[in-house]
Parts: C-alpha cells; structure tokens; sequence
C-alpha cells in the first residue's frame, strides 16, 4: 500500500526539480546573460511563465507530505534542517515578490530592486535546495563538508538548467525578420548561454569528484542507510554532466540537463530509509481520490505550455514594463509613436496606432493648392506643377518628370529632322 504514495510523491519532487530548473537558473545567470534592459525584460519574459506552473508541484508536493507522509516531516524540518527550509521560503518569497512588482512601477531604481531579488532568491533557492540534499544525506547536518560538496552539485546542476533554457528562450523573436540587424535583434544571451553549458557541464565534473571524494573520507560526513544504491543514483547525474559537456547549445543539453537535475530528489530516496509510514487507509484514500484525477491534468497542462513557449521571446508581457517595439524596414514612424504602426494602444492593450495627422498649410495657401496626385503626397502645391508632373505615378519627383519631358522632345525633333 506504501509503493503508490511513495512513487507519486517522487514523481512530484522530480517533476519540479526538472520544471523549477528553468526558471531558477535563468534567474540566476541574469546579471551575466542580461546585461542591457531589452535583455533584462527578455529574461523576465522568458522565465515568468513557467515559474508559475513549478510552484503547483513544489504545493502538491508540501500538501502530499503533510497529508501523507507525516512521519517524514519530523525528518525534514527537525534539527538543523528547519534553517535551511525557512532560508528555502524566504528565498521563494523574494524571487515571487520581485517577478511580480517588476512592472508595477514604471522607474529604473524599482526594476533593479526587482531583479536584484530575482537573483537573489534564485540563488537561496538553488543553493538551500543542494543544503537540503547534502543535509539528508549526512545525517541531518546541512553544513557537514559532503553537504556543502552536495550544495556545490546542486547549484551548478541549476546553473546547467537555467542556461540550456537561456540558449533556447533568449532568442529575440524578431531576429528572422527582414529588417536590418540591431542590437536588440542580435542574440549574444542565447549564445553566452549556449557557451556555459559545456563549461557548467564541467564544473559540475569536478564538483561530483570533490563529493564522492568527501563521501569516502571518514570526516566527510556521510550517513546513508544504503550506499550501493547511492552510487547507482548517483552515477545518472554524472553520465549527465559528461555528455553534457561535449556538447554547446539547447539542442540536446535542455534533455541531458533535465535528467541530471531530476535525478537529485531519487539519489536521496534511494540511499535513505526515509519514514514512509503512510497516513490512515480513510485519509489515504481521501487524498488520493482529491488529488491523483488532478495529476495527469499537471502533466497534460506542462507539457503544453512548454509548447507553447518553446518559440523565441517577446519582450512585452503582464511581467515586464510594456515598451514599444524596435521598428522594422517598411514601417512608417509617427512623431507621436515612433516605433511604427504597431504598438501599445488604450489602456496598456495593443492595437495599431494611428498615422501622424498631416501639418497644416502655410498660412496664406489653402489645402486644395496641393495636388492631388499621390507622387507628391500633397508636400507640394498643385500651382508649381505641369501636367505631366501630376499625373506621374508616386514617388517620381518633379525634377524626374521634367528630365523625362526634355528627352523626349528631343527625340521628337530628330526624328523631325530626318523627315
């Protein structure tokens, strides 16, 4: 009766390691991959969607423990671990806070504030995540050495997640128009991303030695119920890293990086004998009656959203300031609007914005003085032009028309003169 509690709760804890990976480690490498506030917003754009949908595993998950398992509560949140999950919170708290007032005022000094607890709370998170893991495995002491080797691990594991989505969501959506090429349309956060993820893949190398040289070492701090199945667990993220870091790009780091990170929350199933000592059968059934219909809806609405989002970042969101967009070749700018004909229009909606009004007259001359004839545009008066130049197609200026004239009439007086 224990096997299906114990797989949907891990299925949970793995689905929002692969899920929060995302969002939490592009927060992370903001300040390296977003250096300009077109890429700051590109950054926030790209992450705020999916942050939302990861905080309804890391939910589900907190309420099936407290439901389910509550045994495994005096484990996780006694001790020394109660610190490191109130860091968690805080951590979580901050990175919400910031992604949410982002664009509530519309001043630098607030967005800086607001990025600045983006990062931060990215990093509590990651590096309070690998605490936690280091902490379960040394016995519930969360500053043992294997557990700071295990946060080490586990915040690059992040790092690895955060820039294989960065290479793939920080393209700019307008960077296969036809439009001239300009710095907001180049994508170097997609290609510094694409760079770190072989470098990161590396680190963690060398970190996974420095832990499993820790976890031999008798001072290292190790205390796990069953070693052989640590090692095996243990191996996945490793095998992970290592392809990983022959590779550069998001095309099958963005994979590689999901299966190392969500193996972390297994190793540590795998190598304790946690207290699973599952709830009464009335609350058992109970739950699973009010949560596992829930289940597949979470998975069918993830995986959709993650197609839904796999295309190149907009700039402009709930999340972000609403800026006008960079103009492309053939648009006509406004004075009033000189992003083009595209735009924020109403109240913070968008919508096209309506062409500039033509200047009045000069005093003096009326409007029917200009021609008609749309080669001009009406920017000159109907008086000064001869037939020929008003009934030229637009964009012939008079000086053209002219010259055309004069050929041709001396054409007509050669041919004259042959006669």
């Amino acid at each position: 009766m224990e096997t299906v509690p114990v797989l949907f709760l891990t299925g949970l804890v793995v689905g929002y390691f692969v899920l929060a990976g995302c969002d939490v480690g592009l927060g992370m490498l903001t300040p390296y991959l977003a250096r300009t506030p077109t890429e700051r917003r590109r950054s926030v754009s790209a992450l705020a969607p999916y942050f939302l949908g990861t905080e309804v595993w890391l939910v589900g998950t907190i309420g099936v423990i407290a439901g389910l398992f509550p045994a495994l509560k005096d484990v996780l949140f006694g001790g020394q671990m109660w610190a490191v999950f109130t860091a968690l919170l805080a951590g979580w708290l901050f990175r919400d806070a910031g992604l949410w007032l982002r664009a509530r005022v519309d001043a630098s000094w607030w967005r800086s504030v607001c990025d600045t607890a983006v990062t931060g709370g990215s990093w509590v998170l990651a590096v309070t995540w690998g605490l936690a893991l280091g902490g379960l495995l040394s016995g519930g002491r969360p500053l043992s050495p294997f557990s700071l080797a295990c946060a080490l691990v586990v915040t690059v594991l992040f790092l690895l997640r955060g820039a294989a989505f960065g290479a793939e969501r920080m393209v700019p959506a307008r960077a296969d128009t036809a439009a001239a090429p300009t710095s907001a349309d180049a994508a170097p956060s997609a290609d510094e991303a694409a760079r770190l993820t072989r470098q990161l893949a590396r680190i963690g190398l060398v970190a996974a030695v420095v832990a499993t040289v820790l976890a031999v070492l008798p001072f290292g701090g190790l205390e796990v119920d069953r070693p052989l199945a640590l090692a095996g667990t243990a191996a996945v993220p490793v095998v992970a890293l290592a392809a990983t870091a022959g590779l550069s790009g998001p095309h099958l780091s963005r994979h590689t990086s999901a299966l190392a990170i969500g193996s972390v929350p297994v190793v540590a199933g795998a190598a304790l004998s946690l207290p699973f000592g599952v709830a009464p059968t009335g609350t058992l059934v109970l739950t699973s009656v009010s949560i596992l219909p829930v289940l597949p809806l979470m998975v069918i609405g993830q995986v959709a959203l993650y197609r839904m989002l796999r295309h190149p970042t907009e700039e402009r969101g709930f999340f972000v300031a609403s800026v006008p967009p960079t103009p492309v070749a053939g648009d006509r700018a406004s004075p009033s609007h000189p992003s083009g004909v595209t735009g924020t229009g109403g109240a913070g909606g968008t919508g096209p914005v309506p062409p500039a009004r033509r200047p009045p007259p000069p005093e003096g001359r009326s409007t029917t003085d200009r021609a008609p004839s749309p080669h001009t545009c009406g920017a000159v008066p109907s008086s000064t032009l001869t037939p020929p130049e008003r009934n030229a197609p637009c964009g012939v200026r008079p000086q053209q028309v002219r010259a055309s004239v004069r050929r041709a009439s001396r054409g007509g007086r050669s041919r004259t003169r042959r006669r």
